[in-house]
């Protein structure tokens, strides 16, 4: 029986244990793939604090691993399948048995959506990225494209087209689905062209993106287009399908929960990119961690207090 149980060892994962483990609470982090989630993806992250020269997402993430462990937190690498949340005990089915605890941090973050092209994974980090805060920098004075019409697809536009030499944004639709107030400014910006009623087809290069085919499903015409750098901004999908009928989701699967992380449940807190919320980055991911470390331990200390007076 651990005090914290936490699903997922990405930033918000890893500063719960780091957090929990300091304050004394016997603490358990199931992690399915490897340490970091997507941060262990990152070839460069340049906007953590504390790391002028910027660091390689891998060494970012053994990092927040070490820091967590050397406090006493335990990590074990297995999938978690299935989860029994409400009640004073929770119970979590992996896929290296049951694991109990008190309370429940989950961390599993979301995916990007993918293209579903060919070779998308193996240019992945090699000029196919999916977050501009993140890898925009990296294509200063290139030519980049920018896929998708919502929100995020606009603001990686905006953010590239004062960074990047020429901005393509690409859009299945006629029109931008992303709020109005993005419009006008990206309609001004002189670097920035859009494609209507088009979808990517094919990725060109080898070691390297060089460009892409993309096709005017209008009129069925094919176009090449040279790029250094594609941005994929279509969507993200939470990885919440183990907590269908557990706990209540959002539309686009992403757990409710407040700024204090705590969800319909009690015990139980979302932190990082699982959680609906208007910004997924690295440190708003730490920040959620931490956060739901302080709810933790008053929802336990709550929890000690009510065991107490049913004794008395």
């Amino acid at each position: 029986m651990y005090d914290v149980l936490i699903i997922g060892g990405g930033p918000g994962g890893y500063t719960a244990a780091l957090y929990c483990a300091r304050a004394g609470l016997s603490t358990l982090l199931m992690e399915k793939l490897a340490t970091g989630g997507q941060l262990a993806q990152t070839g460069q992250v340049d906007n953590y604090p504390g790391f002028p020269d910027g660091i390689d997402g891998f060494a970012l993430a053994q990092r927040m691993r070490q820091g967590a462990e050397r406090f006493g937190a335990h990590t074990r690498m297995a999938e978690v399948t299935g989860a029994r949340l409400s009640g004073p005990v929770k119970t979590l089915s992996t896929s290296e048995g049951d694991v109990q605890g008190r309370a429940v941090i989950i961390a599993t973050g979301a995916a990007p959506r993918l293209l579903g092209l060919e070779n998308e994974h193996a240019l992945t980090g090699r000029g196919v990225s999916y977050c501009a805060a993140c890898d925009g920098m990296l294509y200063k004075g290139r030519n980049v494209v920018v896929v998708g019409g919502g929100n995020t697809a606009a603001e990686d536009a905006l953010t590239l087209s004062r960074v990047a030499k020429s901005v393509a944004v690409i859009h299945r639709r006629d029109t931008l689905r992303a709020s109005k107030i993005y419009h006008a400014p990206l309609m001004a910006a002189p670097n920035v062209r859009f494609f209507w009623n088009s979808a990517v087809e094919e990725l060109l290069g080898n070691e390297r993106l060089t460009g892409l085919r993309f096709k005017n499903m209008q009129t069925g015409a094919s176009f090449s287009l040279s790029a250094d750098g594609l941005f994929v901004a279509i969507g993200r999908v939470p990885e919440t399908a183990f907590l269908q009928g557990s706990l209540p989701l959002a539309p686009d699967g992403a757990i409710l929960a407040d700024e204090t992380t705590r969800t319909a449940l009690p015990g139980v807190f979302a932190v990082g990119d699982v959680r609906a919320k208007a910004m997924r980055q690295i440190v708003t991911a730490a920040a959620d961690g931490a956060v739901a470390c302080h709810y933790a331990e008053s929802y336990l200390a709550s929890l000690a207090q009510q065991e107490k007076s049913a004794l008395a």
